[in-house]
């Protein structure tokens, strides 16, 4: 059997037996068609060290046609880090091939962690114009998004009655189907309400679109805002804040998380609070609260004035 069966056995692997979403199938479908248009449709024994190498130089040398820009280091692991587990999958159903763990991945450029300041975080959120529904939805949005750190596709998926303004919590469900419980904070849970108070229809999703034709099939599933519109309305605010940098829904869950191991909270409580499977992904975030140290070192240290 040749690697393009087998790569698409690989992603309805994914689909079924590991529940991942549709965009990280894309992805990594995109990522290994790449090897496949490099390698051609061989046969996986055929896949060596040798090959390996060749692929690695191809992707340092590679431009994208669109951007006219070399690949990322961090993007060609990314094809690396799909092809180690697509070869891993061929190692669970017996298949020969080259060993995932002789896939070595490249040094990397550590991304800097984009989180809003005190004052540009205000800014934000005080940006909407709360005197219509827009602007009530988008207040709303941008406060959801602070006080929980959900991701933006769990915001987008969220239906208007699974969220419990009493209790100021419910429920998601992230990346791999891992179930979480998150938390509203009292301007959260305020600006939701008064986001919902003004809703005429009864349509099922919480955050809704106002452009366009209204579809009223399936308790307006076609209302949903999708994760691009909601990307699409911060960006709008972070330019009317007059913000330097290029924040977006995933800044604001920066953010959430800085916030609260700043002000004390534990990074176990963090991690939970993120849907973090590995506690390494969420330690990428106390290089940024280090100020807290900085802090102590000049309030006690005897070499400062």
């Amino acid at each position: 059997m040749t690697i393009a069966r087998l790569i698409t056995d690989f992603l309805e692997y994914l689909e079924v037996e590991r529940n991942c979403s549709q965009l990280t199938i894309r992805n990594y479908d995109h990522y290994l068609q790449r090897f496949l248009s490099f390698a051609g449709d061989i046969n996986p024994k055929e896949i060596n060290l040798d090959l390996i190498r060749k692929y690695r130089v191809y992707l340092a040398r590679y431009v994208d046609p669109e951007t006219e820009l070399p690949l990322k280091r961090i993007t060609q692991n990314y094809f690396m880090i799909a092809l180690r587990a697509f070869l891993k999958y061929l190692a669970r159903q017996d298949i020969d091939t080259l060993s995932a763990e002789k896939v070595e991945l490249g040094d990397q450029d550590p991304r800097p962690i984009k989180i809003l300041d005190d004052d540009q975080l205000q800014r934000l959120l005080a940006s909407p114009d709360v005197s219509d529904e827009v602007g009530l939805r988008d207040k709303a949005i941008l406060e959801t998004l602070f006080s929980t750190g959900l991701r933006v596709s769990e915001l987008a998926w969220l239906d208007r009655d699974r969220v419990n303004l009493d209790r100021k919590e419910f429920g998601v469900v992230g990346k791999g189907g891992k179930e979480r419980v998150v938390f509203l904070s009292d301007d959260a849970a305020k600006w939701l309400g008064n986001y919902l108070a003004v809703r005429k229809d009864k349509f099922n999703p919480l955050f809704i679109r106002y452009q366009g034709r209204v579809d009223p099939v399936d308790r307006g599933e076609a209302m949903r805002l999708t994760p691009r519109s909601i990307e699409r309305v911060m960006e709008r605010y972070v330019k009317k804040a007059r913000i330097p940098i290029k924040a977006t829904p995933h800044t604001l869950r920066h953010s959430f998380a800085t916030d609260l191991l700043i002000n004390g909270a534990d990074i176990r409580s963090v991690q939970e609070m993120l849907g973090h499977s590995n506690i390494s992904t969420t330690q990428i975030y106390t290089h940024v609260t280090n100020k807290q140290l900085k802090d102590v070192h000049k309030a006690f240290h005897s070499g400062n004035k």
